[in-house]
């Protein structure tokens, strides 16, 4: 269900969409988050900072700025996980907190996604694991190879909103 909402958000004409969100702009709200120390460091992934990590938000900062990967822009959810999207039966039936949408790189919705899901079914947000879910189907459900560079990129991008 999750790859058919994606693929719906992706057939949406883009070309009169007035919200560019592509990474020239996300890129300029991450560094004002940095500049006036808005990033939530309690709310981050285990690993993006500290020993084996980031040093701080503006090392990492400055990794998205040069390591910046090439954009497969369309209509982006902007924050494609599991709270914000409403399921009815075996459909999806509405979306929210679309504060995010706009022209974007697909590859956000996917790492945003597949983060989502291997995290609420590993139990990291209500402490209750799921057996037998392999969030890497998602890939095989929208018909790409995963990029894990990509993927990693668009996790760590998030991690400074």
């Amino acid at each position: 269900m999750l790859a058919d909402g994606l693929k719906n958000l992706w057939n949406i004409d883009i070309n009169d969409c007035p919200s560019d969100l592509s990474l020239k702009y996300k890129l300029a709200q991450a560094e004002y988050n940095v500049k006036n120390n808005l990033v939530d460091l309690d709310n981050v992934q285990p690993d993006t900072f500290g020993e084996n990590g980031f040093k701080n938000p503006e090392e990492l900062l400055g990794w998205l700025y040069e390591n910046q990967p090439e954009e497969e822009l369309v209509l982006s959810h902007g924050d494609f996980c599991l709270p914000n999207i409403f399921f009815d039966n075996d459909n999806i039936s509405g979306y929210i907190d679309l504060g995010k949408t706009g022209i974007a790189d697909k590859w956000c919705d996917i790492a945003l996604c597949y983060r989502s899901l291997s995290d609420n079914y590993a139990g990291r947000y209500n402490g209750h694991a799921y057996s037998g879910v392999d969030a890497s189907l998602l890939f095989q459900k929208i018909g790409v190879e995963p990029d894990w560079e990509k993927i990693r990129y668009y996790i760590l991008l998030d991690e400074l909103f």
